[in-house]
């Protein structure tokens, strides 16, 4: 029914809502609480929000915290969580507690310190790299190993920075490459541009190098290296992610879980209070059982590997012309009245040739990377069992429509050494490096096999399996094949490319955008690009 209000109320309405007068309207009431409150409270009453926030909510200052108290906790009904969200920042947390907070698929959204175009060879007030002291090992007789391990890998790479961009920069010289002349409004040589022009491209050519030096020098980053995260998220993933850190093994996740929730209460409280009562008490203590469970059955049926290798393998899918079935069965179930068993049914009657062609036009219509197929894609799976570098894997966790298993970091499977790094003269250090890890990371594992992690390196291979839907491969490999891609993942996206076109060729078409090509400076072009858009938005 169409609401009406007074002049009056409309004043009151206006620190709100962002208008009184139309259907459609933003809520900008400044509590979160009231803001999820009106939101399930608008499911079960016949009136208009903002006549409810009017009527229920404007004089009781308390309401939206009551409701929540009353809905969440005494009923449990979980997705009212979901209605308040809110924004924190961590800093100063390690590389692998990163990881288990974005393990984290739905609800919650992040943006991470880059180690492409951040130099990580910063020292605090004490003169100290930034890398996490794990208070365990403090406590322990490998105290000094650590530390030592630690600054090890800091001192190498600090010390090749400056080494790894000359090169990069003598490989590559600046007059090799075309920039934009603004004047011809087309790619000129280096050499022929001149003013601004030859400012910009300087700047974009440093930007690409020192982007393409730090890449390459990774790999000595220990896992204990300090990063910061942003996220975004609703009350029921933060509710989760603090039952997550809470029932860690690890100190400093643990530790976070506290620091977290404090932060959220001055925000969200009402959203997360379960995490602090007999619910958040159980569901630790449920996560901690999962794990003891796990862990008893890998020592018992012996399932532990040292082979020094990295790979990428697929090691399930289904035949294609199953597959094939169950896409076009989806694409003409969405369509049609049928049921989905008289759509496969049908689908089966159908010549070959005729479903290759509607999968064939599906993929031809599709003319960027971000039309994305059709979600009758889903409907066939790929598992693929990985083995490479941890800085590489850092960059696939991030992607969330995954079923992702991994365990933990070791240094089992042995170390990349980048090329370049060889040919820049800085092997040598690389490997002492990973060698004294190795010391190290035995030495401590022993006793405290989750935080020896913390001084394993990015270039250790790493153990993980991802299992993914058609389109969500398609979506990944596309994306981590683009030349501005770092040239490790770009290899990994290639390959599992490669392999889903070998066992299904026709379905295979439909990921068009993968570039199987190799770059040598991969964010040149990318950052001629954004440069170009500056320069325009700076003539508006």
């Amino acid at each position: 029914m169409p609401e009406y209000f007074t002049e009056d109320e409309k004043e009151t309405l206006a620190g709100h809502f962002s208008n009184a007068d139309r259907d459609v309207f933003a809520i900008t009431t400044p509590r979160q609480v009231d803001r999820g409150a009106l939101m399930s409270r608008y499911s079960r009453t016949l009136k208009g929000m903002r006549r409810i926030f009017l009527d229920e909510f404007l004089s009781d200052s308390e309401r939206g915290a009551k409701f929540y108290e009353r809905v969440l906790s005494e009923y449990g009904d979980d997705s009212v969580g979901e209605l308040g969200e809110a924004q924190i920042a961590i800093e100063g947390l390690s590389n692998l507690a990163v990881k288990t907070i974005q393990d984290r698929r739905l609800g919650l959204s992040y943006l991470e310190k880059s180690s492409r175009y951040v130099a990580w060879d910063q020292k605090n007030e004490r003169g100290q790299y930034m890398f996490y002291r794990d208070p365990t090992i403090a406590g322990s007789p490998f105290a000094g190993m650590y530390e030592h391990a630690c600054n090890m890998s800091f001192d190498a790479y600090s010390d090749a920075i400056k080494t790894m961009i000359t090169y990069v920069r003598d490989l590559h010289p600046i007059s090799e490459f075309v920039f934009m002349d603004s004047a011809a409004g087309a790619e000129r040589p280096y050499e022929e541009l001149c003013g601004d022009d030859r400012g910009v491209a300087e700047s974009v050519y440093k930007s690409t190098t020192r982007a393409k030096a730090f890449d390459l020098l990774r790999g000595l980053l220990p896992a204990s290296t300090l990063t910061n995260v942003g996220i975004t998220g609703n009350g029921r993933a933060f509710e989760y992610l603090l039952s997550i850190l809470g029932s860690s093994k690890m100190e400093e996740e643990r530790k976070l879980a506290e620091e977290i929730r404090a932060e959220l209460a001055q925000v969200i409280d009402s959203f997360v209070r379960r995490v602090d009562g007999r619910y958040g008490a159980e569901m630790r203590d449920y996560l901690a059982g999962l794990r003891d469970i796990a862990d008893a059955h890998a020592n018992k049926y012996d399932v532990k590997s040292r082979s020094e290798c990295s790979y990428v393998r697929l090691a399930e899918y289904e035949p294609e012309d199953l597959a094939i079935d169950k896409i076009v069965a989806c694409t003409l179930y969405e369509a049609g009245g049928a049921s989905y068993d008289a759509a496969l049914h049908r689908t089966r009657q159908i010549p070959r040739v005729e479903k290759l062609g509607i999968i064939e036009q599906m993929a031809k219509i599709r003319t960027s990377r971000r039309h994305r197929p059709p979600r009758a894609f889903e409907s066939t799976s790929y598992t693929f069992d990985l083995c490479n570098n941890f800085g590489m894997f850092r960059d696939l966790h991030r992607h969330r429509v995954l079923t992702l298993h991994r365990q933990l970091l070791t240094t089992d499977h042995g170390y990349n050494v980048p090329p370049q790094v060889d040919s820049a003269g800085l092997g040598d250090r690389y490997r002492n490096v990973m060698e004294n890890t190795i010391r190290a990371f035995e030495s401590i594992r022993g006793a405290h096999p989750e935080q020896a992690q913390y001084v394993v390196n990015f270039a250790f291979n790493y153990n993980y399996c991802i299992r993914m839907n058609l389109r969500e491969a398609c979506h990944m490999i596309e994306l981590r094949t683009i030349p501005q891609g770092h040239q490790d993942y770009r290899m990994v996206a290639q390959q599992m490319h490669r392999q889903i076109r070998d066992v299904h060729p026709s379905l295979s078409r439909i990921i068009k955008f993968a570039d199987q090509k190799r770059y040598e400076l991969e964010r040149l072009e990318s950052e001629k690009r954004t440069a170009e858009k500056k320069r325009r938005a700076a003539m508006v």
